[in-house]
């Protein structure tokens, strides 16, 4: 029994470490979307369909989905309560199925993805410096400016969504009075294909942060699941 008890300390540390991680890490990406929320509050999402969908609100539910797995995990080693470890199991369990599942669907509908993300972002267009849509209106500012683009395929794009024959003023490669209706003053290259080329260039980084979050949660199923046994184990022992 000692030896059991002996195992039960050291996997019950183990996995409070490992949480407390995890929290600690949850709390980081938390601060960094309120971060992003104070200081750029006006700068939204591109997305008609998700509005909500902005870099902000990603860091902020992610962080918050991290710190509630990460404290019931905690909680869950350091009272050896089954429930919780069973929870934390659980969740964790749905979470890394739903990764797994959406890593597939993208791979396998990629062109289908990226088909409708194009269609969705030209319409947004047509919201392009109208009320209620500033966020929207300084995204694609921002983004045209630091990629040098215009438009989701190109330029005509603003033309057609807007039935007008002026582009914004981000899409001037040179501000001046006349720029925006003058087409040999306007940046030539599709803001969707250049924000895409920028994403593969730097794919590598995700694909590496990917995997070590896959593995973090790989170890906690397995923390969890022992330590569950082996709470399991000592009070039927004591029984």
């Amino acid at each position: 029994m000692s030896m059991t008890r002996g195992c039960l300390l050291c996997i019950k540390i183990t996995m409070f470490v490992f949480n407390l991680i995890f929290w600690l890490g949850g709390c980081g990406i938390l601060g960094v979307g309120v971060w992003l929320a104070v200081t750029q509050g006006k700068f939204a999402t591109l997305s008609i369909s998700f509005p909500s969908l902005s870099a902000a609100s990603l860091f902020m539910v992610t962080g918050s989905v991290i710190m509630v797995v990460g404290f019931i995990g905690c909680l869950g080693a350091v009272t050896e309560h089954r429930c919780l470890l069973l929870t934390f199991f659980v969740v964790l369990l749905i979470i890394f199925l739903l990764e797994i599942i959406s890593m597939v669907l993208f791979f396998t509908y990629n062109d289908n993805f990226h088909k409708y993300a194009q269609e969705d972002l030209k319409k947004g267009l047509s919201l392009y410096q109208t009320a209620g849509n500033l966020g929207l209106t300084n995204a694609w500012d921002i983004v045209q400016t630091e990629f040098r683009c215009c438009g989701v395929k190109n330029f005509t794009d603003w033309l057609e969504m807007r039935n007008s024959s002026l582009v914004p003023h981000s899409c001037c490669m040179e501000q001046s009075p006349t720029c925006q209706s003058n087409p040999s003053t306007w940046w030539k290259d599709p803001c969707y294909e250049k924000v895409k080329r920028w994403v593969g260039s730097n794919i590598s980084s995700v694909e590496i942060f990917g995997i070590c979050i896959l593995i973090v949660q790989v170890f906690g199923l397995i923390f969890s699941m022992l330590m569950y046994c082996q709470v399991l184990k000592a009070e039927k022992y004591y029984e």
